[in-house]
């Protein structure tokens, strides 16, 4: 449990860096940039000769799913919905973890929905606002695939990673960072404007902090705690760094330091 508590502190400080420092640089680049970086974090680690094929794709799926389709989803939704709009919608992924995980298990927890529930409400007393927004619904869906995505990534690594006794997380991480960057370098490849790209010394060092701790020290503990607790505190965890990150936005802002949309 305390590797998710730290993950939550250290997404909450995120989100006022990269408002300050990256705004105006592309998203698609700031995804593919941050897991690129995390990837080359766990490529020492990697012990492909212990791992079976067939396990090396499930994981490689697995990253591309919970990682790059998260972010895809995520940032983007951001052209339709205000930050305040994305951070409350992230609530509702308290629910999908519960719900993937009664799916796999072919059991449902009423305990664990409850928890889930009261997760998604505590939250949303938090950070409620008003809602509207031009394209409100369009954002809204591509927010909730973000959620599914990540909800259904972490269930999936806890199942496969249950029968691989012998194999410890950090020999097979590489292969998640690997499917999350080859989606977010193709999205990449196709929307951004490379030709247009100029990125400061600080915007490179913010870059280079938030692939390497936020997304990859971070995403590898994230998992590995997740494989440690119950599926209702992994959903309650889930909306920790929402209330984390709206007192952390709170001390930025004595500093004069704009709070950041993303993660």
């Amino acid at each position: 449990m305390i590797y998710l508590w730290l993950v939550s502190f250290l997404w909450a400080f995120s989100f006022g860096m990269i408002k300050g420092v990256l705004t105006g640089v592309d998203a698609f680049f700031v995804a593919f940039a941050r897991l690129f970086l995390s990837l080359l974090v766990f490529l020492p680690f990697l012990r492909i000769k212990n791992i079976a094929k067939e396990l090396r794709l499930r994981l490689f799926l697995i990253g591309m799913l919970q990682y790059g389709i998260m972010y895809i989803a995520y940032i983007y939704s951001f052209q339709f919905l205000k930050a305040y709009q994305v951070a409350l919608f992230t609530i509702f992924t308290p629910l999908f973890v519960t719900a993937w995980e009664d799916v796999t298990r072919k059991h449902f927890s009423a305990r664990h929905t409850l928890v889930a529930v009261l997760a998604v409400v505590g939250t949303a007393i938090v950070v409620w606002q008003d809602l509207g927004s031009n394209n409100f619904w369009l954002g809204f869906w591509l927010v909730q695939l973000s959620n599914v995505a990540f909800a259904i990534g972490q269930i999936q690594y806890r199942h496969v990673m249950e029968t691989q006794t012998m194999i410890r997380d950090r020999d097979i991480f590489a292969l998640m960072y690997a499917g999350a960057a080859a989606l977010t370098l193709l999205v990449s490849l196709i929307f951004t404007p490379w030709h247009a790209l100029t990125l400061s010394s600080t915007q490179w060092l913010t870059l280079l902090y938030l692939g390497v701790v936020a997304s990859g020290v971070g995403f590898f503990l994230w998992n590995m705690g997740a494989r440690k607790v119950e599926a209702g505190s992994l959903a309650v965890f889930n909306n920790l760094k929402i209330p984390l990150a709206t007192a952390v936005s709170l001390l930025f802002s004595i500093y004069q330091v704009k709070p950041s949309p993303f993660c």
